[in-house]
């Protein structure tokens, strides 16, 4: 199959030079054009995606060749895309930043793989012609590095025409405009990146100052006629089978909000019935629900106002004891723990579904792309199976579990992880369904299974 997909990708070289200022402020800018949008972000990340749907008010998605693989990419793209005037993709890191030494997992490597022309935000502070040996490495590093223009970030307004004309005469390169410093619309950040958009004070006024700067300081309309100037991406259909309805809490507050929109797409596509609730303000699960998921996100944040939620606590407790099917990612991990124990050695008393306490750390603890493997049969996957994922947080706890074996592509390192049994996935690896669909599969399985048992 094939689809036309008028599509680009904005990156940049290097982390913190402005990439989600700018996909923002684009998005803002096609919308008041009354453009169909849909936005996508390379590699695992959370939150970067959440500021796409502030904006964009519809989900963005992740694309990720690692934990997906090249063909669920080129489908997920294909399927997300349809029927939209523009995708744009939001990279990761610096432009060529992959698995350890080489490219693979990189924004370069996606943008081959979906022949995705690419523009590069760039700062020029402190350089002149120099700015032009930075973009043309960038281009020519790679063979096909498909980078076809440029987007000069913090630039005013009387400088812009000087760099303008140095890039474009000596190289071949397009710039396609500028973004002048704006303060006042600063994303700010912590230890596991920007603060997400419910904390961001005056995020609807940031975006607007965003999108109204990039219609006079951008090539709006070139970068629409970029997109459009693309070839067919080609892909296969990735089949699901749907089960009977089933309802599945999911924990969705500031304290837990990482999820990854197509994972949760192909939970309803297999027959689920998300029923959001919060573990900080509400007092109970949602009645009738017949399986539980509990993302990744900031409890450490909330550590006070999640152990005094007793009532929460309590109904947890007695369901996950009487089998409800759980999965609980890093942060929901720790929530299920006994406890929390915060810098100032003060222990919050937590679900206690298993033994273990956790706290926090100065570093970032097994970081990166992971290969779990199954070492004992379990709730998702039978012995031997396997999944790729990722981890990313400061915590650390007395008790990873040993349920799976986690390996570092192109390392030796290992070690296990995971608490699983017949009805729990708890650990701090982060899963995307989509890596692979059995997983997903098995989950539903398991909790229509439980809602049959429990009539």
């Amino acid at each position: 199959m094939k689809a036309k997909i008028p599509r680009i990708m904005i990156t940049a070289p290097s982390s913190n030079s402005g990439k989600t200022t700018v996909t923002v402020a684009l998005l803002k800018a096609f919308l008041t054009y009354e453009k169909k949008i849909t936005a996508y972000k390379a590699g695992p990340d959370y939150i970067d995606p959440m500021f796409h749907k502030e904006v964009i008010k519809v989900p963005s998605r992740n694309l990720d060749q690692f934990m997906l693989g090249d063909d669920v990419c080129k489908y997920l793209l294909c399927k997300n895309s349809q029927g939209m005037d523009i995708s744009i993709l939001e990279g990761v890191m610096g432009y060529y930043d992959g698995i350890g030494t080489d490219t693979a997992g990189s924004s370069y490597e996606l943008a081959k793989l979906l022949n995705c022309p690419v523009v590069m935000v760039v700062n020029c502070n402190g350089m002149s012609l120099s700015i032009c040996a930075i973009i043309e490495g960038f281009m020519n590093f790679r063979i096909n590095s498909n980078i076809k223009g440029v987007i000069l970030n913090k630039v005013t307004k009387n400088m812009y025409e000087y760099y303008k004309k140095i890039i474009e005469t000596n190289t071949d390169v397009k710039v396609y405009g500028y973004m002048p410093p704006l303060n006042e619309c600063k994303l700010n950040s912590r230890h596991l990146g920007l603060i997400t958009p419910q904390e961001t004070a005056d995020l609807e006024k940031i975006t607007e100052k965003l999108g109204s700067t990039a219609k006079e300081t951008i090539d709006i309309k070139g970068l629409y006629e970029l997109s459009q100037d693309c070839d067919f991406v080609e892909y296969s259909e990735v089949k699901t089978i749907k089960r009977k309805n089933v309802k599945i809490a999911i924990a969705r507050d500031k304290a837990f909000c990482f999820y990854y929109e197509d994972s949760l797409n192909l939970l309803r596509e297999l027959g689920a019935e998300l029923i959001e609730f919060s573990p900080l303000n509400d007092k109970k699960l949602p009645d009738g629900v017949k399986g539980l998921y509990i993302g990744g996100g900031y409890p450490e944040l909330y550590m006070e106002k999640l152990s005094e939620n007793i009532s929460m606590i309590d109904s947890l407790r007695n369901k996950i004891n009487m089998g409800l099917p759980t999965i609980a990612e890093c942060g929901g991990y720790m929530y299920l723990l006994k406890s929390f124990m915060d810098d100032k050695n003060r222990e919050y008393q937590l679900a206690g579904i298993e033994e273990g306490q956790s706290c926090m750390t100065s570093s970032l603890r097994n970081f990166g792309y992971i290969k779990l493997t199954a070492l004992k049969d379990n709730m998702l996957c039978k012995k031997g199976e396997t999944i790729n994922a990722h981890e990313f947080h400061y915590s650390k706890s007395t008790n990873p579990g040993n349920s799976f074996l986690a390996l570092k592509p192109e390392s030796a390192k290992n070690w296990e992880c995971i608490i699983a049994d017949d009805s729990k996935f708890m650990g701090y690896p982060h899963l995307h369904f989509w890596g692979n669909v059995n997983f997903a599969e098995n989950f539903i399985d398991k909790c229509i299974k439980y809602g049959e048992l429990c009539l």
